[in-house]
């Protein structure tokens, strides 16, 4: 890796010139799960540079753990410091540039050269970008604002919920049907759920349309709670100075808590490097390859097919690795294509969880089933983040007491 400015720090020792180098683009799923497969499978023959501006990592569903109060911020943090991988250095950095035909990529912390990006950057999130959001709402997929409805749900006093869509597509979308049901546990432990309304607001017209079977389980929950569903309805702005939403049809809903989905777009970084179309990234379905030669994009920056889910950034990770291991071991071109399939855990409130197993082929409507809910499947949601925390991070998850 080069830098003018550092090349003592950012140049390749003579030792490693004939390594393959590697510059890996955000650190979430599909990141941590490239990086390890490399490291675990040609260490002593790749330079990995693994890239990020965080400085750890949170599960999407501890999110949710520590907005309801079920878990501590600080207990559901990954620090990237932890990360000791043989053959992978992490940066912590911003990313100023990315030039696809020179594989070039620029930070804050300096410039990096590659034979191989992979560009794993996820969707950038923008609450600004919905009118009065910000000011009359609290948006919960972002750590800060997650983290932050922790205290502000705990201060309500009951009233009429929203929890609304504002844009598509969005990242996880079990994510809003399972803050409606948690959020009628919550209020219903406190004693404020028959003075309380919760409504669901979502552009789709079933809330997990790739899993008939899920979708049908969550509309029997919504019923069961006396959640209300409004499908087909997108959040378009609040008027906080009387607390109602607007749709993109122009209903007014009120409310007293809005709870918001915001509007997901590609990173400006993507944007400006030309790697994006209609705002994601173009791939081939079954190598993950974008149209500059020796540049991939996995997960919620492309354009895909599959739901934005760090599952099926895992998957697709795990074949742009495997193609570039089959590559270093053998000369050639690798042969692995990625199948579309990738499983969630689904809350559904009272201790039961739900797996939903999804395929996605190109050209073709997607396939999915349901297991559960049962008790049962909480212990398996859990011990899908240990096993991915030992080993992306090296250590056990939750710490032992």
């Amino acid at each position: 890796m080069t830098d003018p400015s550092h090349d003592d720090d950012q140049r390749a020792s003579t030792d490693d010139v004939a390594k393959l180098r590697i510059v890996v683009l955000g650190a979430g799923f599909g990141g941590l799960e490239l990086t390890t497969r490399l490291s675990e499978a040609v260490a002593d023959d790749v330079e990995v540079v693994l890239i990020d501006r965080t400085d750890g990592f949170v599960f999407g569903f501890s999110k949710l753990e520590v907005m309801f109060g079920r878990a501590q911020a600080d207990g559901v943090h990954h620090a990237y410091r932890d990360l000791v991988k043989p053959g992978v250095r992490f940066v912590q950095a911003t990313i100023e540039s990315i030039d696809p035909v020179a594989r070039r990529v620029v930070t804050d912390a300096g410039a990096f050269d590659a034979d191989i990006i992979v560009v794993a950057l996820g969707a950038d999130l923008d609450p600004a970008a919905t009118p009065g959001l910000v000011e009359g709402g609290h948006e919960f997929y972002t750590e800060a604002g997650a983290f932050a409805a922790a205290d502000v749900l705990a201060a309500f006093p009951g009233g009429r919920v929203i929890v609304g869509v504002t844009s598509a597509p969005f990242k996880c979308p079990p994510a809003p049907s399972e803050t409606a049901l948690l959020l009628h546990d919550y209020l219903t432990e406190r004693g404020l759920r028959d003075a309380s309304e919760i409504a669901l607001v979502m552009p789709l017209g079933v809330p997990i349309p790739p899993s008939p079977d899920a979708s049908a389980a969550l509309l029997v929950a919504f019923e069961e709670r006396n959640i209300a569903w409004h499908p087909d309805t997108l959040i378009a702005s609040l008027d906080p100075a009387r607390n109602i939403a607007i749709t993109a049809a122009g209903a007014e809903l009120p409310y007293d808590l809005f709870l918001g989905v915001p509007v997901h777009k590609a990173p400006a970084v993507v944007e400006e490097s030309g790697l994006a179309v209609h705002g994601w990234i173009p791939v081939d379905p079954l190598t993950l390859e974008t149209s500059f030669p020796e540049v991939y994009a996995v997960g919620d920056v492309t354009s895909v097919g599959t739901p934005k889910a760090g599952v099926f950034a895992e998957g697709q990770a795990a074949v742009v690795a495997d193609r570039i291991i089959e590559r270093v071991r053998h000369g050639g071109p690798g042969s692995a294509e990625y199948d579309g399939r990738g499983l969630c855990y689904l809350e559904f409130g009272h201790d039961q969880v739900a797996k939903v197993d999804v395929t996605f082929l190109s050209g073709q409507a997607p396939v999915g089933g349901l297991e559960g809910p049962s008790a049962e499947l909480a212990a398996d949601k859990a011990a899908f983040g240990s096993v991915r925390v030992r080993r992306w991070f090296g250590r056990d998850w939750p710490t032992p007491v």
